[in-house]
């Protein structure tokens, strides 16, 4: 589900971007990319995910450590009901508790390490959606970098400070966007741990099993991801007043027309 992650992620970035107070459209555009690449790092539990194998051994190392982390909690946390399973993939990094730690983290990573460590975020996030969604993105991105480098007030590093905020909340709702996502699946996502339901720590939530998506088979493909992309272009800020705005003057009655009338 990597492009569909980031994908809902780019989504939910452009949709959240006024809420977090980022008004121009360049700044959105960042802060959606950096949305979408964080939509994937949840998966940084499997070895073999795209958020695992980005930096070769460095992001494999990390996968390592969160996976012994995840395992770790599942086993002094579970239920009486919980499922005998290891506890690394979808547990730990699959939850709300998660997304909002390292929301709070970047934040706070961002504001005492000051522009280089907000320039490795953006980055990192960069890196994520890239591989996720394709190279098209590099272009609107470095376009989004470039406008905002040339419009921006004359100390743009103090500036890249100053973003440091809306930064850990892109991460902590990219992270959220994967849980929503793989709570669709047939297995389910326990986003809710620690709050105990019916025994269990670790509940998988899922919707009634027919509504159930089977990952990268055709309703996904097919229909969840072309309809996001639509969506992803409409959020866009402009998109859609410039398309009400050209259906308007394509519809709108012609002079001979109006004089008739």
């Amino acid at each position: 589900m990597g492009r569909t992650h980031a994908l809902t992620g780019w989504c939910a970035g452009l949709a959240l971007a006024p809420a977090a107070g980022v008004g121009a459209v360049h700044q959105t555009v960042v802060f959606a990319a950096t949305t979408a690449g964080f939509a994937l790092l949840p998966d940084l539990d499997h070895p073999g995910a795209s958020a695992s194998r980005l930096l070769g051994r460095v992001t494999g190392a990390l996968s390592w450590l969160l996976r012994r982390l995840s395992a770790a909690v599942y086993a002094l946390t579970k239920g009486p009901r919980d499922e005998k399973v290891t506890g690394t993939h979808r547990h730990l990094s699959h939850t709300v508790l998660f997304a909002g730690v390292l929301g709070a983290a970047t934040s706070a990573g961002c504001s005492a390490g000051g522009p280089w460590v907000v320039l490795a975020v953006l980055l990192l996030g960069l890196l994520l959606a890239v591989a996720a969604l394709g190279d098209w993105l590099l272009p609107i991105y470095g376009g989004a970098v470039v406008w905002w480098y040339f419009t921006a007030p004359d100390d743009r590093v103090a500036q890249l400070g100053d973003i440091s905020g809306w930064l850990g909340v892109a991460v902590a709702a990219g992270c959220f966007v994967h849980c929503l996502g793989d709570s669709l699946t047939e297995s389910g996502c326990p986003f809710l741990f620690p709050l105990p339901i019916a025994g269990e720590t670790w509940y998988e939530i899922r919707p009634p099993r027919p509504l159930r998506l089977r990952t990268g088979k055709k309703v996904e493909t097919r229909l969840v991801f072309p309809l996001f992309v639509v969506l992803g272009v409409l959020l866009v800020p402009g998109v859609w007043n410039w398309l009400l705005d050209t259906a308007g003057h394509l519809f709108a009655p012609s002079p001979a027309q109006t004089a008739t009338q």
